[in-house]
């Protein structure tokens, strides 16, 4: 019986140190997000900013300037669309 009781403590805690890392990544993950302007599709923003705007889901056109998109940190001004990359701060297009 002692040698079952090793066993499924040794199970335990190899679950435990899995579910753990896991947690960590995860909360990693969650925190490294920015803003990136002008890189979501008509309606898919997260959210958008200045004079008549709202937020979520809200942008009126593909690539708005104002409307912004949380993306994986570092990952903004390489995201290219039809207008160029994605900026940290609201781009002013000509309409």
């Amino acid at each position: 019986m002692s040698q079952k009781i090793t066993m499924s403590l040794a199970i335990a805690a190899a679950l435990s140190s899995a579910l753990a890392a896991t947690a960590v990544s995860t909360s990693a993950q969650a925190g490294a997000k920015e803003k990136c302007y002008g890189v979501s599709l008509k309606g898919q923003n997260d959210c958008a900013e200045g004079a008549g705007t709202t937020c979520a889901a809200t942008s009126k056109v593909d690539y708005q300037g104002n409307a912004w998109r949380l993306v994986d940190q570092g990952t903004c001004v390489t995201t290219q669309t039809p207008h160029g990359p994605g900026s940290l701060s609201a781009i002013k297009r000509p309409a």
